[in-house]
């Protein structure tokens, strides 16, 4: 296949992938068909299953892509040698944004996927665990420095972390709280302060106020 063949393919399967994003959004994932996907798109019902061997493995494909991202993302994060504050403020900025950005995206993954519990949740336990667990590492970084309260569980302090944020998350996807940049912003500061706030030992709290 050459260059050009290539991009077209890729162009192709991504327009059925941005289709599949608002057909899940607006009609629910269980409730929709193949059809109309392809019809979204502008595309033939048969070259959906071209590139896609089922409905489930587009839903697939648009978590892992997105959740991926984020994976990496913490990784990064971590890696680099900053106040434990300002990489829990980088994660809580990059999901927020995400949502900010392509909210029938963050629609589909918290409502057909991380809230999903006996489907796709379930298929991709492993994936979502995974999230947790480097956060987790991050705590457990910030309690070897002495800068997180060694007696709360590392792993408890990073489902709060991303819990707060899911929630936050589901208030705007149902029109339960303000969308708009002003609290956008807030939200972030708000999940760091919370949970930084319950975690950091008493020293480091005097050092800040």
């Amino acid at each position: 296949m050459n260059a050009a063949r290539a991009k077209k393919s890729s162009d192709k399967r991504r327009l059925i992938l941005d289709a599949a994003v608002k057909v899940f959004a607006r009609q629910g994932f269980h409730t929709c068909r193949v059809s109309d996907i392809a019809d979204e798109a502008g595309v033939a019902y048969g070259l959906v299953y071209h590139y896609f061997g089922s409905k489930d493995e587009v839903l697939d494909t648009l978590f892992l892509e997105r959740w991926n991202v984020m994976l990496d993302t913490i990784r990064e994060v971590d890696a680099q040698v900053v106040p434990v504050r300002e990489k829990l403020g980088v994660i809580a900025s990059f999901i927020v944004d995400s949502y900010r950005h392509d909210p029938d995206l963050m629609k589909v993954i918290i409502v057909e996927v991380t809230r999903a519990a006996n489907s796709f949740g379930q298929t991709h336990l492993g994936q979502i665990r995974e999230a947790y667990d480097l956060i987790a590492q991050i705590v457990v970084k910030a309690q070897a420095e002495g800068s997180f309260k060694e007696d709360i569980d590392a792993g408890f302090a990073a489902m709060a972390f991303y819990g707060a944020i899911e929630q936050m998350l589901t208030g705007w996807i149902f029109g339960l709280l303000p969308a708009d940049d002003e609290h956008f912003e807030r939200a972030k500061w708000l999940v760091v302060e919370t949970v930084c706030g319950g975690l950091e030992t008493t020293t480091v709290g005097n050092t800040l106020s």
